[in-house]
């Protein structure tokens, strides 16, 4: 044997400071469960983390401008082209041409943003190449190409005058496609694994619906003379009350994820958003006894910045949440407790 002896009292001949530091980490371990009462533990308190301080999720990627400006023209747009067929079945010229414009620019804008975000229009063009009924992105796009020829012809021809069938038939299109364009987009990421979109799929199509419908009674509100604005003005209450109820539910079922909605710039938008939508329509139900078209403008304008305060609110709780592991750690967790019994 040509190693050191090893007596009862250590490694003869073992040079110090060598040792392993597991075995010198358990010394000390024993030693703390030997302490008194009240001594202060010196083990950290757990925290979430992941390998090399990486999130478990990749944030997502999308800028917030254009995503989230996507998601808010597109429920404009949707719920313009519903009023514009109601205002033209109802004999209403001034608010169905303002909520066919106001369709046809919403969604001219929304395929801008959308485009910027790909990079290059070719990559849209791409995702029209297959159709693949369990995807959403790959449904949207599609709705999204037949929806807006259909909105921008109801739009020419009511600014025209001309072409009257064509422009009935097209704005009846539109409408029939307008509900779906103005929340196919809670569907398109609440599809995702990010936690405070996915956790919200019940109800974030409704929160989306209601908030379409207060963007486009806003619009119809700031632009249109009172004389026409009733149906305007009943879609903001409805849209308002959806909205907000709608969020509520979706915040409280949603647990854990749904924290990321109080915290930070998140908290901020959906704060200002929950203020400018009760009190753009608390002053849209009263515009009728009002004079002047001061209340009903400024009503329709918090309307309008209201929508788009919980559009950016909800895609900047969304990244929160993809940033922190711990709303995807501990549900996943909870859900496997769960199954166990």
């Amino acid at each position: 044997m040509t190693g050191p002896d090893v007596p009862r009292d250590g490694a003869e001949g073992a040079r110090p400071g060598r040792a392993a530091p597991i075995g010198a980490g358990a010394g000390r371990g024993r030693h703390r469960r030997r302490r008194g009462r009240g001594e202060q533990s010196m083990v950290p308190e757990a925290r979430f983390s992941s390998y090399y301080g990486r999130p478990v999720l990749k944030r997502p990627t999308w800028k917030s401008v254009d995503i989230a400006g996507y998601l808010y023209l597109g429920g404009l747009a949707g719920a313009s082209s519903l009023l514009a067929a109601g205002a033209q079945a109802t004999g209403r010229p001034a608010l169905a041409r303002t909520a066919k414009l106001g369709a046809a620019g919403a969604i001219s804008g929304s395929l801008v943003a959308l485009v910027h975000d790909l990079g290059r229009p070719a990559r849209f063009a791409n995702m029209l190449r297959v159709f693949k009924p369990t995807s959403p992105m790959s449904v949207g796009s599609w709705l999204l190409a037949g929806y807006a020829p259909l909105s921008m012809a109801a739009a020419a021809a009511d600014v025209a005058g001309r072409y009257r069938v064509a422009g009935a038939a097209a704005t009846a299109g539109a409408a029939v496609l307008g509900p779906a364009v103005a929340t196919y987009t809670a569907v398109l990421i609440s599809d995702t694994a990010v936690p405070s979109w996915h956790e919200g799929y019940r109800e974030m199509p409704f929160v989306f619906a209601g908030s379409g419908a207060s963007a486009a009674a806003g619009l119809a509100l700031a632009c249109v003379p009172a004389a026409q604005v009733g149906p305007a003005r009943r879609m903001a209450l409805l849209g308002a009350a959806l909205e907000m109820v709608g969020f509520r539910l979706m915040k409280r079922r949603m647990g854990l994820a749904g924290e990321p909605f109080e915290q930070g710039t998140a908290n901020r938008l959906l704060r200002a958003a929950e203020s400018l939508t009760v009190g753009g329509a608390a002053l849209a139900a009263v515009t009728g006894r009002l004079r002047g078209r001061g209340p009903a403008v400024a009503a329709g304008v918090a309307l309008l910045a209201g929508s788009a305060a919980l559009r950016f609110g909800v895609f900047h709780a969304g990244v929160a949440s993809a940033e922190d592991p711990r709303y995807t750690v501990v549900p996943q967790r909870e859900r496997l407790r769960a199954r166990a019994g």
